[in-house]
C-alpha cells in the first residue's frame, strides 16, 4: 500500500474527502518526522513507537574492489510494533 492507497482507504472508511485525509496524513507524517528528528520518541499506543538509535562507525568492504573503507557513525530510526499491531498481523 502506498500513500495514495492509504489516503483512499481512510477516506472510504471515514467518509471524509480525499483532500482532507491527504492533509491529515501529511500532517501526521510531518509531526512524526520532526519529533523523531529532534530526538523525541513518538508512541502510538496499539500501533507502535518511533525512536532514534545510534549505529557506531565500522569498517566495511567495497564489494567491487574488496578495499576496506570506513563507514561513518549514523543516527537511525527505529520502529517497534505495538502489541495490538503485532497481534493483528499474526492473526491474518
Amino acid at each position: 500500500m502506498n500513500k495514495q492507497e492509504l489516503v483512499d482507504a481512510v477516506a472510504a472508511a471515514t467518509g471524509n474527502s480525499k483532500v482532507a485525509v491527504a492533509g491529515a496524513v501529511d500532517a501526521l507524517i510531518g509531526a512524526v518526522t520532526s519529533a523523531v528528528a529532534k530526538g523525541d520518541t513518538v508512541q502510538l499506543v496499539g500501533f507502535g513507537t518511533f525512536a532514534t538509535g545510534a549505529r557506531a562507525a565500522r569498517m566495511g568492504r567495497n564489494p567491487a574492489t574488496g578495499a576496506e573503507m570506513q563507514i561513518a557513525a549514523a543516527t537511525t530510526v527505529k520502529f517497534t510494533a505495538g502489541k495490538a499491531f503485532k497481534n493483528a498481523v499474526n492473526a491474518a
